[in-house]
């Protein structure tokens, strides 16, 4: 029981850390904690089923179909309303990315009211089973996912110029911009980035989870949790902040109690803000007096 706990931890914690990744990423290019990133994974789940049912699409052309379509939906979302905020207060900016997020859930709503929808699986190979623990290659699809993205920013942030710029974009704006950088470019294509991870975990978690639109609420709390964990900013954070609350709530559940589950990422952030503000792998910021 306790190894079919963890690896479920793990394939739950991937879905999380997915998430989180495309929160961390945006957040390190733009400084902005998108409380709307949920409705990116809802929304990519929801692009796909029209792209299947009422289209007529493949899975997989109508997968990257979607992710294309929220990309586009990102770069429009940071160019007409974040970009026109300027140099707003961040809470501000953070009380917008909460404005379209209602947004988006209401638009979803409008279409589909409350009901829950099935989504055809990406693979119907059978379950493996190793010595009695049963590994679904949905999980392995998403833990490979989470960790092949995990590589391709930790090598775009740290080993490429264009990282380093990158960077240098999101500490200061102005300096980069006076020194030829296309710095409103850069965060709409970053917008983008993050819209379209959102969808590729939607994508990936729907055929396991259905579909309906409030789907993103919650996905939106755990990977806040992972971010919290992990420390701002760290994409490496997030991952293991993401693994580690998928495993403990799979543990929870499995030898304490089930109703553990729904509230343990809650538990998470309170307990790192009271112990760790800048999480495991944050670091922590000193003032001289």
């Amino acid at each position: 029981m306790f190894v079919q706990l963890i690896l479920s931890g793990v394939a739950q914690g991937s879905i999380y850390a997915l998430v989180a990744l495309g929160m961390t990423a945006l957040f390190r290019a733009t400084t902005i904690v998108n409380f709307g990133h949920g409705e990116f994974f809802m929304g990519g789940a929801f692009v796909l089923y029209v792209m299947i049912n009422v289209v007529g699409l493949p899975f997989l052309p109508g997968a990257l179909l979607a992710i294309v379509v929220m990309f586009l939906v990102g770069m429009t979302i940071e160019r007409v309303l974040i970009r026109p905020m300027g140099l707003a207060p961040h809470i501000a900016l953070a009380m917008m990315t909460v404005a379209f997020s209602f947004l988006f859930r209401g638009i979803a709503r409008a279409f589909w009211g409350r009901e829950v929808l099935p989504m055809p699986a990406v693979f119907s190979f059978p379950p493996i089973d190793v010595a009695g623990v049963i590994i679904t290659t949905q999980d392995l699809l998403i833990t490979g996912m989470t960790l092949f993205f995990v590589v391709l920013f930790f090598i775009f942030f740290q080993r490429t110029n264009l990282g380093r710029i990158a960077q240098a974009a999101s500490a200061n704006p102005r300096g980069a911009s006076l020194v030829g950088i296309n710095v409103n470019l850069f965060h709409g294509t970053m917008w983008g980035v993050a819209a379209g991870l959102g969808a590729i975990a939607g994508i990936l978690v729907a055929p396991i989870t259905l579909l309906y639109p409030d789907m993103g609420a919650l996905i939106l709390i755990k990977a806040f949790a992972a971010m919290t964990l992990g420390g701002f900013g760290n994409l490496g954070g997030a991952v293991v902040g993401g693994l580690l609350i998928g495993i403990l709530e799979q543990l929870s559940g499995g030898y304490l109690s089930t109703a553990l589950i729904d509230i343990f990422a809650y538990l998470v952030i309170i307990a790192v803000l009271l112990i760790r503000p800048a999480g495991l792998f944050g670091i922590r910021e000193s003032q001289r007096v």
